[in-house]
């Protein structure tokens, strides 16, 4: 049963939490993996999204306990429309037996021009920022469907464990596929939309399915990791080792990863309020997959085919911009367009001043528009 947020105040309603500086998290700065302190909420509410979160029976009680404070945030994505929208959130047993969480937002006053898949970055959920991301999208006529990891968000499986990335892949093709069934979206152009980590596997998801898509929207994707995030050769060799007999364990040296990609300080501190992130230290099997499969990918960039859209921040240091660039070479397509933005760093759409934000946010409702039109 969905617990309300409002059984966790004390004397504070929502409203009154707002007026508390709702953006305010105590001084004390974030440690990775040590629970942030709110102000404004009681101790109820603060212990449960304090919890353990590596079962999804503590992160889904988070998100229902914190979800209508996530969501009044003073951030521009949410201050997207979202009147004439159709939102719906669903969970599915997969083929291999895990509960699987999405959302879909789709446009009732207007027909649909397409359908664009998300495929969300490492450790995130499809229930915090991307929520103002989609209802941006659907408001300008594309539905949205997104989904969770098994093992991120909402979704079942050990937080933040990816034991095999193709697996990962197959479960997002998987679900895709069946959406895609639908009747009423079935003739539709359906495009994947992929950020960071979710870049890597929507170009895995076009290798696997090279004509089951009109295009793709690549931010920042995770095609190769940052030389400076990648910790040095003898070390990574040691990990990937013990990896085999620990690979569940939170033991990769990682810089925070907000303040790298986050260039605006105010949402740098709002990028808390995602309280079912994964922010540990990957779990070494997970470190692996990520390194094998973008040394992977950086092999075979010319087998991407589709039309593609590729935007990226110069002063990435979370995924390589420079293997962006060799994407828009090496690729096969014949449509496709490259965007950097000047000073811009890796979240893009959620951790940018408000003007870029809304420019990239143009640009791909845009290059959408092109293709559908």
């Amino acid at each position: 049963m969905a617990l309300k947020p409002g059984k966790f105040f004390r004397k504070h309603s929502l409203d009154a939490f707002k007026t508390r500086k709702v953006n305010s998290v105590r001084s004390e700065k974030a440690v990775m993996g040590k629970p942030v302190k709110f102000e404004g909420i009681s101790e109820g509410l603060q212990k449960i999204i304090d919890a353990d979160m590596d079962k999804v029976e503590a992160r889904r009680r988070a998100r229902d306990a914190f979800k209508d404070i996530q969501l009044s945030i003073d951030h521009c994505l949410f201050k997207m429309p979202h009147a004439g929208l159709k939102m719906k959130e669903s969970y599915e047993v997969n083929s291999r037996g895990l509960e699987i969480f999405s959302k879909s937002w789709l446009p009732e006053t207007s027909s649909l021009k397409a359908m664009v898949y998300f495929c969300h970055g490492y450790g995130d959920t499809c229930t915090f920022f991307v929520e103002g991301i989609a209802r941006k999208l659907a408001i300008s006529g594309y539905g949205v469907f997104a989904m969770d990891y098994p093992g991120f968000g909402l979704s079942e499986g050990l937080h933040g464990y990816i034991p095999s990335f193709d697996k990962l892949v197959d479960d997002v093709i998987e679900h895709y596929s069946k959406v895609k069934e639908n009747p009423e979206i079935c003739k539709l152009p359906s495009f994947l939309f992929g950020q960071s980590m979710g870049g890597a596997v929507a170009l895995k998801v076009h290798m696997k399915q090279p004509d089951a898509w009109n295009g793709a929207v690549l931010v920042a994707p995770m095609c190769k990791i940052a030389d400076d995030m990648v910790p040095p050769w003898l070390v990574t060799q040691i990990l990937v080792g013990i990896a085999k007999f620990l690979p569940k364990q939170k033991l990769v040296p990682q810089q925070d990863l907000a303040e790298l990609a986050f260039r605006d300080g105010k949402k740098r501190e709002q990028a808390a309020y995602n309280v079912i992130a994964y922010k540990h230290k990957p779990r070494l099997q997970t470190a692996v997959e990520l390194l094998h499969t973008t040394q992977e990918i950086e092999k075979q960039l010319d087998k991407v085919s589709l039309p593609l859209l590729i935007l990226h921040g110069k002063n990435d240091n979370v995924t390589d911009p420079s293997i962006s660039k060799a994407l828009y070479e090496k690729a096969s397509s014949s449509d496709k367009k490259l965007i950097l933005y000047e000073d811009a760093y890796h979240s893009l759409l959620e951790g940018e001043p408000d003007e870029m934000i809304l420019r990239v946010l143009g640009d791909i409702i845009f290059w959408l528009d092109e293709h559908t039109a």
